[in-house]
């Protein structure tokens, strides 16, 4: 319940188009959030977590499983709650305390709470251990992922309908669009057919009034944040530790430990071995790339085939999708971990490498799909996107053993809670580099098709000049979708190109971390905890 509940973080690109629409609701309004404000919500949450699990880990190891997933249920519960308040007041700051600090703190903590305490009961498989803990927590978005569409549908509100937009008088003032109403000025969004087709509800494309509706994603927290903290904190209670001298009945340590270490580092001294950093750089590199999918994958999935194949890439298939990329995070966490105990840990890095010519192939494949709207291209890159989530599934929890080989088993838990910093860096370089590198496409793109629009008619569509452009698209008024309506025939929809250069920024990042794994090598005996140290630490234990 604990794994299952925090896994939902995974299921983070579900809320991404809502909220960019929350004044809108049907499209975006001039004072709507963009992508470039919501990303880093979600990277706030990954930094909490990799802090909480820098500083609070030790604490974690001393308290117990119990108590440290107790906590965590009460944050991630609660977190929910505040980011729903901030969604319902439009204030941005309680989404960043809310799903970004309280939501980090209850990530972290329900993140390691089993992890050191399974390698505790189960030292002859501690890859396997580990792996089947951090299953739940990979497929914890197949679940949440239909979960927040029903609820966001169950919620969802349509906002006032004006009209068709050409039955509607429309003022521009300031690269926003009005309409005169009931005395004054009213701001108004024109929804395309694009648009409206993945809503729910039988909407009409046409000017409908912002600021009436609802997306649904308020109450929708509320209610997740009630299931999450009862459901996790009901799950703490079954966490048990083993006794300090407990092992499986017939079993002997394993032979060949030229990558095993029989002795241990300290959770400090870790911090000034190599081997530290090289692995962090293997996982920060690794992660860049999943966590850059998971949280843009309904994104990706609705703006690269939507536009060529709307009657397959509907909203229900996206959702899919979703639960089908977080189904791989939880098989590659048991398959690749388990894997891991028979082949290698180091070995089994070096495989996550394939992931690098999966990343090289998605520009092609989106360029080809562009030009020759088919269902071969939308279906290797569900396949390959779902291989190189398996990888990163497989990545974290592979990495608590991988640490074991190479530091002990003694501090693991202290010393996983500093490794996992690179998967906060990873939060926030992945998601914020995507958010700012498919914006500078976007615009481009944007400046590609208004060099084929007549400016007349671009003028009677949006009540502004094509010299007024970058206020038009900051304001929303200006999209890609109400420009294709406009275009010449022929005129080829860029949306499917948007995420080329950050799947290029993936693949030059998931090569420095095959690199970094490649060059991992024992630990220098001089960083090892003497035996007398030892023997006091071990007095210290809680258990």
């Amino acid at each position: 319940l604990v794994q299952l509940s925090i896994g939902s973080v995974y299921a983070w690109s579900m809320w991404n188009a809502p909220l960019t629409r929350e004044i809108g609701v049907v499209a975006s309004a001039a004072d709507d959030w963009s992508l470039g404000t919501i990303f880093p919500v979600f990277s706030t949450c990954a930094v909490c977590l990799g802090m909480t699990t820098f500083f609070l880990g030790p604490w974690a190891e001393k308290s117990g499983p119990r108590l440290t997933a107790t906590v965590a249920g009460v944050a991630w519960g609660l977190a929910q709650m505040v980011t729903g308040l901030g969604i319902y007041t439009h204030n941005i700051s309680l989404l960043y305390a809310g799903y970004g600090l309280l939501g980090g703190l209850g990530w972290g903590l329900g993140y390691i709470s089993p992890v050191s305490t399974l390698m505790r009961w189960f030292p002859d498989r501690r890859g396997l251990a580990t792996g089947l803990a951090l299953t739940a927590f990979g497929g914890g978005a197949v679940l949440a992922a239909p979960l927040i569409q029903n609820l966001c549908e169950l919620f969802f509100v349509a906002p006032t309908f004006l009209g068709a937009e050409s039955d509607i008088s429309m003022i521009t003032k300031d690269a926003v669009q009005y309409v005169n109403m009931d005395g004054g000025l009213k701001e108004v969004v024109v929804a395309s057919a694009t648009d409206v087709a993945k809503l729910p509800g039988d909407l009409s494309p046409g000017v409908y009034l912002a600021g009436t509706g609802s997306t649904g994603t308020a109450k929708s927290f509320g209610v997740l944040g009630m299931l999450y903290g009862t459901g996790m904190i009901l799950g703490a209670f079954g966490n048990r530790v083993p006794a300090q001298d407990w092992k499986p009945e017939g079993w002997t340590p394993p032979k060949d430990t030229s990558m095993i270490s029989q002795k241990d580092v300290d959770h400090s001294t870790a911090l000034k071995t190599p081997q530290f950093y090289l692995l962090w750089t293997a996982v920060m590199g690794n992660a860049v790339a999943g966590m850059t999918l998971m949280t843009s994958a309904k994104t990706m999935m609705t703006d690269v085939f939507s536009v060529g194949l709307p009657l397959v890439v509907t909203g229900a298939f996206a959702t899919t999708y979703v639960s089908a990329l977080s189904a791989a995070n939880s098989a590659g966490r048991i398959g690749w971990s388990a894997l891991s105990d028979v082949i290698g840990r180091k070995n089994t890095y070096a495989l996550f490498g394939l992931s690098i010519p999966m990343a090289l192939a998605v520009p092609h494949l989106t360029s080809y799909f562009s030009s020759n709207p088919s269902a071969a291209p939308l279906y290797l890159f569900y396949g390959g996107t779902f291989v190189m989530l398996s990888f990163y599934g497989g990545l974290f929890s592979t990495l608590p053993a991988y640490l074991a080989d190479i530091f002990g088993q003694r501090y693991v838990g202290a010393i996983h809670g500093r490794a996992l910093t690179a998967w906060s860096a990873a939060a926030v370089v992945g998601p914020n580099a995507l958010a700012y590198l498919r914006k500078d496409s976007h615009f481009k793109a944007i400046q590609g098709l208004t060099d084929n629009i007549d400016p007349q008619i671009f003028q009677k569509s949006f009540g502004a000049p094509i010299s007024e452009l970058t206020e038009l698209v900051e304001k929303n008024t200006v999209t890609i979708p109400r420009l294709m309506e406009i275009a010449p025939l022929g005129t080829m929809d860029p949306t499917p190109t948007l995420y080329d250069s950050s799947m290029y920024a993936a693949a030059g990042l998931l090569s420095i971390s095959l690199l970094a794994n490649l060059m991992m090598k024992p630990v220098d005996p001089k960083y090892h905890v003497k035996e007398d140290n030892m023997d006091k630490d071990m007095n210290k234990d809680k258990l």
